[in-house]
Order: C-alpha cells, then structure tokens, then sequence
C-alpha cells in the first residue's frame, strides 16, 4: 500500500485573507494594488506554483485583514478569475469570485502622455469596454486611448 503526501506549499492561515489563481506575471501587481508592502501584517506571497487552471499562479495570504470588497475587487482588473477566501478559525467561512467594475477610478495610468491626467493632478478614470477571457479592455474617459490590462501600469 502506498501513502500519497500532498505538500502545502503555503501555511494555514487562522484569520485573514487569501487571494487564490492571480496569475504569476501579475502576482507583483496584485501586491501594489492592496498596498500589502505597507502592511504590518503577517503576508505570504506564493509565486509560479503549480495550477491545473492557470499553469502557474501566484497566492496572497494576509492574516488577520478582511479586506473591503471595492479594495478586493481592484484585483480583477489583472487577474479576472481570481478567488477570494475570507478565513476564519482555519475555515473558509466566505468563498467568492472578484468582480470588476464598470469604471477603474485612480488605479491605473494612462499609457497616452498627452492625456491630461499624466500632466495635471487628476486622478485617472477609464471605462472598461471588453472582458475577454484573462485580458480586459479599459479606455481613458478623458482622451479616449485604450490599454489591456496586461500591458496596464497599475499606479
């Protein structure tokens, strides 16, 4: 008879937040977004492990943060299909999909120098105009350039 060991490659987690299948390019991106390196929480961040879905994703464990949903929901501007896992006593005690909003407010520059939020202290707004599978759609509501958001530089 032979045993199969699963290994975890990430702690357990008593409280907080996980955010699972962040795809691995834009693990680091997702980090920016929730303002983690600002936090003096426990984190753990697991990049290019193994998923079946993405071929390698990354993974946020904050202990102790339960993140608001506008905050949480930011991540699917890079990551579409991510999962949120609010855990309480070990247990997932809230299992949820990210969803992205209409408009993205702040969050990511505008790729066009000439559009006035890269030359007056404005924050940016953009509207997002397609949801294809990993890849979003977003265009400047000021000078009407368009950016996916793969290539998007996230402020």
């Amino acid at each position: 008879m032979t045993k199969e060991y699963k290994e975890l490659a990430v702690a357990a987690l008593r409280s907080g937040t996980v955010i699972d299948h962040i795809p691995s390019h834009n693990l680091f991106k997702a980090v920016k977004i929730l303002g983690i390196e600002k936090m003096d929480r426990a984190v753990t961040i697991g990049n290019n492990l193994e998923s079946s879905r993405l071929g390698t994703k990354g993974i946020i464990k904050v202990a102790d943060v339960e993140f608001d949903e506008q905050v949480i929901n930011r991540i699917a501007i890079i990551a579409p299909h991510a999962k949120i896992n609010i855990i309480r006593n070990y247990e997932v005690a809230e299992k949820r999909p990210v969803r992205l909003a209409d408009t993205i407010v702040g969050i990511v520059r505008c790729p066009n120098p000439k559009c006035i939020t890269n030359n007056e202290p404005m924050k940016t707004h953009f509207d997002v105009t397609s949801r294809q599978d990993d890849d979003v759609t977003l265009r400047c509501r000021y000078c009407g350039h368009t950016v996916e958001s793969s290539e998007a530089i996230i402020e």
